[in-house]
């Protein structure tokens, strides 16, 4: 995406939201100790964003209509490059024995997220697929999948979704063992709290959707920023900790998918420096509370109508 789109963007001195001090309790409050779907901040490593080599052949997916939303997901041929590998299902690893058996999702038939998640910069565009799998018959299944351009900074239509409920791109807000061993992550991070954490029916920009949430008024509704307070003292945290800990003061992060662990990192699967390189596991920020952070402000919520317009993406 453009360094205009939100994810980039300083919120260092953002305003901040007049109930912030609400929601953040309210959080800490509905799940102890610290206010997070698991009680605790962790850090989930299963998502893997793949660079797509130029000249990679394309292929169509068949449809899970159960998953899949007209006009908001489209039915474009995705490039998909061998041996990359789907979203992992716990506490399955991926099997490398054909150049796409990486793709085959475990726990599709129980109806998994297993997202796969494509950046093919030779045509300026990210394929984000939800609940995908290639079978090990070579059968590409998929229930939606969004098409971003990522020449531009805008979203894809008002009520409409993408891989993720808040119809946000997933790849630029995951944070990689690169940027922690490099010292600074320079964008906004992902995160995601249970249905019953959410504001029932309502988004806030920059999101552009939501779903049938059921949190009261006092909880954050999809697409909510939050931002690590400035005054929060780091010195306990590890020095990989500490990385992820600046962005979320200068960038924060932006409610976007319903789950149970908070943080979304890439995996390590495919990288030369792995997490334990880095001095990070599950736990790395299980201290931070939910009253650490503050709400920053995006304006009046949207009421959720789910009546997406859009022209699909067919090539």
């Amino acid at each position: 995406m453009t360094v205009n789109a939100p994810w980039y963007q300083d919120a260092t001195a953002a305003t901040v939201a007049s109930d912030s001090s609400a929601i953040t309790t309210w959080m800490l409050n509905h799940k102890a100790p610290n206010g997070w779907g698991t009680g605790q901040m962790k850090i989930d490593f299963s998502l893997l964003a793949l660079e797509v080599p130029a000249g990679t052949a394309t292929r169509t997916s068949a449809t899970d209509q159960n998953f899949y939303s007209s006009p908001d997901c489209d039915l474009a041929p995705t490039p998909v490059p061998q041996g990359g590998v789907v979203e992992e299902t716990y506490p399955m690893v991926p099997v490398f024995t054909g150049p796409f058996s990486g793709y085959d999702c475990f726990g599709f038939a129980n109806g998994d997220d297993c997202h796969m998640l494509f950046v093919a910069r030779f045509q300026s565009r990210l394929y984000e697929l939800y609940h995908a799998t290639i079978s090990p018959s070579n059968v590409f299944t998929a229930g939606c999948l969004a098409i971003w351009d990522t020449t531009s900074a805008g979203d894809r239509g008002q009520q409409c979704t993408s891989a993720d409920a808040a119809g946000f791109p997933i790849a630029p807000l995951l944070f990689t063992t690169e940027e922690v061993a490099q010292g600074h992550i320079d964008h906004a991070i992902r995160f995601i709290l249970p249905n019953d954490m959410i504001r029932m029916r309502t988004y806030v920009s920059p999101a552009t959707h939501g779903t049938n949430t059921t949190g009261p008024l006092t909880s954050i509704p999809y697409g909510g920023h939050l931002r690590l307070k400035s005054g929060y003292d780091v010195a306990s945290l590890s020095a990989g900790a500490r990385v992820i800990a600046a962005a979320m003061k200068k960038y924060g992060m932006f409610l976007s998918d319903g789950g149970n662990i908070a943080l979304t990192a890439q995996s390590d699967r495919l990288s030369t420096i792995k997490w334990s390189d880095v001095g990070i596991d599950s736990n790395s920020l299980s201290a931070l509370k939910s009253t650490d952070f503050e709400v920053i402000d995006h304006g009046a919520t949207v009421d959720v109508t789910q009546r997406c317009q859009r022209t699909q993406l067919t090539q």
